[in-house]
């Protein structure tokens, strides 16, 4: 027999984990494209300043999804959420989303920013094809924060798709990507 306590508390943890998520908008608003295309120039210029062995894989890339800010917030069951901008040439072509929902031992909220490198026309072609694109076993991790040698090296020139998570700020440990779902969007308020 189920208690009917039990169930609320987990309705309630579910609900308040979304409803936390949500309340930290990653929403642009009005002029929301302009918006967002400002934060990714941010971002990029973070990346390249902070981090600068990554701009020979960014001037090589084929294309380099920018998301400029993902909010995270996690009570054992959790979620992320953020909006960013595909550059093909330096040039915006489409917009997306990324969401990801997490179940496990966490607790607190950050955000971060992250970018998907993709080096090959192949990959490029796989993700804009893709509706729903998953983050996964097909991503290189480099994190620049740890001091991992970033650009032209021999790991990440053979890869077809490079992530980078950096600016992270909050109260909960690590950042990762992995399972985050990447959908393409008219950039907007929810």
């Amino acid at each position: 027999m189920m208690n009917s306590k039990a169930i609320s508390r987990r309705t309630l943890l579910a609900g308040g984990g979304g409803l936390l998520v949500a309340a930290c908008s990653n929403a642009v608003g009005e002029n929301a494209g302009a918006r967002l295309d400002a934060r990714v120039d941010t971002t990029q210029n973070f990346l390249i300043q902070n981090y600068p062995g990554a701009a020979p894989m960014v001037q090589n890339a084929k294309g380099v999804l920018y998301m400029p800010l993902m909010t995270e917030a996690g009570f054992g069951i959790g979620g992320a959420y953020g909006q960013g901008a595909l550059r093909i040439n330096n040039v915006t072509v489409d917009y997306y989303s990324a969401t990801r929902a997490t179940v496990g031992f966490q607790i607190g909220a950050q955000q971060y920013a992250h970018v998907l490198i993709f080096q090959t026309e192949q990959a490029l072609a796989d993700f804009r094809r893709n509706p729903g694109w998953v983050a996964g076993a097909g991503a290189f991790y480099a994190l620049p924060d740890r001091g991992v040698s970033m650009g032209t090296d021999t790991i990440t020139s053979q890869q077809p798709v490079v992530a980078m998570i950096f600016g992270q700020s909050g109260l909960m440990a690590g950042a990762s990507i992995e399972g985050t779902k990447y959908t393409r969007v008219i950039p907007s308020t929810f």
